[in-house]
């Protein structure tokens, strides 16, 4: 065979590689849901109705340790940049609409950086499109932090932390590219609802993208507000939940851990977590008491039964396009359960009209205790209640329905080097002639095929002096560990996820080199990101006795 002709079938076969691998390149969606906890979707465990949620589950590839960052910016900081919160500027929280920079450390100023790439700055280089519709949460005092100004071309939400569902307003409202919509109008023939909202916009973006560029790809960032305070949701989703949480929130985890069991999700060696101290007995409420909180757990549950309906909306358009099967799907939640507002929650339920104008109604620390079932502890918290998520990813062309669940752990900081893989995208190693921090994190590609991840270094995080570090089967975790003048070894607790991920049996004392060699690796990983120094605050811990309802709003 001549020479020649070998040489052409060989560049041949290179560009069918590179057309095949274009092909590949799929449009891509993020999907993030705000507070909510790791026993809220039916296929974790949950009474709720999700099944368009749960058939993409399903159809993709479930993971059973999926970690985030213990609270909503802290967790939107690492998703957008792949690094590590404190080095894009929030080690802490983002300021809120009030505020204005200080003389914080640079870590902890409170707003995105520009010692970072977003996502979307690092994927509009490959060519594709960036959309995003929902909350932000990086910074809003300035312009240059809005979404439109770090890569996204199309851009519908709110920048704060938390608005209302019905009747958001300035400076918690809506914004449309960078100009704040005073009067939001219906997306639906109902009343105007973010959740409704943001997909509907999610949905004009894409068909508009799609008629100026039919072949070129698109990311979009989709992220709900819901079920994030305050708690509102239409009247006849309500109706659907009203009444299924009259035997309270001991039978509700009972239900859920039995149901994790029976779905595989969770070792029944493992024992459901204690109640968090404080929690009182269902049947010592007042009656009045039970109807009002059956009431907001079915608020709560609404709001998750809208993202679903949403879900199942953005799914329907995208097999009209004929684009579903190279769409790559991915689905987190921000954080675990909220327990902000006491107790009993806080806020006015039962007045329709008043709670529809309400901004940080919640539903307490004992249903949150539920949402987190089998787990301990919630947001903030660095426990597997605070910052376990569920995670899918689903991708017809490439990912096969596998019935089992993924068990490799993984994290934040994994999704966007999985998203620069699958787009073929480079991650750059300056912006604006700055260097910028390397990618701690490594693609999820080979869970796609249920292959084992080659992690090569432990996962760690840190929030408010809760912190953790999972190395294989161990997790080290501590509440108030890391404070501003160092950390409290005493306050190190050690656990063998593999046979006890609820967290009740703490290992530290009768396993204490472990401890101190894991202590050690958390302290190289806090001292490079930037854990120090901060500012002393005050630390959170679970309320030990019922308190108050308030309408005082405590955080976003």
């Amino acid at each position: 065979m001549p020479r020649s002709f070998v040489l052409l079938l060989f560049l041949l076969s290179l560009i069918g590689f590179g057309n095949s691998f274009a092909n590949e390149r799929p449009d891509i969606i993020l999907l993030m849901v705000d507070d909510m906890g790791f026993s809220d979707l039916g296929c974790y465990g949950s009474e709720i109705e999700t099944p368009n949620v749960d058939q993409l589950a399903a159809g993709g590839v479930r993971f059973d340790q999926f970690y985030n960052s213990g609270r909503c910016c802290p967790t939107r900081a690492t998703l957008m940049t792949g690094l590590h919160p404190h080095q894009v500027g929030i080690g802490h929280m983002t300021l809120s609409p009030a505020q204005k920079p200080n003389d914080r450390p640079a870590n902890y100023q409170g707003y995105i950086n520009e010692r970072c790439v977003t996502i979307a700055e690092a994927l509009a280089p490959s060519g594709y499109a960036t959309i995003m519709s929902g909350k932000w949460h990086l910074g809003m005092h300035d312009a240059s932090l809005f979404p439109m100004q770090r890569g996204f071309q199309q851009y519908y939400g709110s920048l704060a932390g938390a608005t209302r569902y019905f009747a958001p307003l300035h400076p918690r409202g809506m914004t449309l590219g960078n100009t704040p919509v005073e009067n939001p109008e219906s997306t639906t023939e109902e009343a105007f609802y973010t959740t409704d909202a943001f997909t509907d916009h999610a949905i004009q973006f894409i068909h508009g993208h799609r008629e100026q560029s039919p072949d070129r790809p698109y990311f979009l960032y989709l992220a709900y507000t819901a079920p994030h305070w305050p708690l509102q949701a239409f009247e006849d989703d309500i109706a659907r939940y009203r009444g299924k949480y009259r035997d309270g929130w001991d039978t509700l985890r009972h239900a859920r851990y039995q149901r994790q069991i029976e779905l595989g999700l969770i070792d029944e060696k493992w024992p459901l977590s204690p109640s968090t101290a404080g929690i009182p007995k269902w049947e010592t409420l007042t009656e009045q008491q039970r109807d009002e909180m059956d009431l907001k757990m079915a608020i709560y549950a609404a709001m998750i039964d809208r993202i679903d309906q949403n879900i199942g909306k953005l799914v329907a358009s995208l097999k009209s396009s004929g684009r579903f099967d190279n769409t790559l799907i991915v689905l987190l939640s921000d954080n675990g359960a909220c327990a902000e507002g006491g107790m009993l929650g806080r806020g006015e339920f039962h007045d329709v009209e008043k709670r529809n104008l309400e901004t940080a109604n919640s539903y307490g620390e004992a249903w949150a205790n539920a949402s987190s079932t089998p787990f301990r502890l919630y947001k903030h918290f660095a426990h597997e209640g605070g910052t376990a998520s569920p995670f899918f990813m689903h991708w017809p062309a490439v990912i096969q329905p596998n019935p089992q669940w993924y068990r490799s752990p993984a994290q934040l900081i994994d999704v966007m080097p999985t998203l620069l893989d699958v787009a073929g995208a480079t991650y750059p190693d300056e912006k604006s002639g700055q260097s910028i921090p390397p990618l701690d994190g490594i693609s999820l590609r080979p869970a796609f095929h249920g292959k084992p991840l080659a992690r090569a270094e432990p996962i760690c995080i840190e929030h408010e002096q809760n912190a953790f570090l999972r190395d294989g089967k161990w997790k080290l975790v501590g509440r108030g560990v890391a404070g501003a003048r160092g950390v409290d070894a005493t306050k190190w607790e050690l656990y063998d996820m593999e046979s006890d991920r609820t967290e009740t049996n703490n290992l530290a004392t009768t396993m204490p080199e472990m401890t101190a060699e894991m202590a050690a690796k958390w302290n190289v990983w806090s001292d490079r990101v930037g854990v120090y120094p901060k500012p002393i605050s005050k630390k959170r811990t679970p309320k030990k006795t019922v308190t108050k309802n308030t309408n005082s709003r405590k955080s976003d």
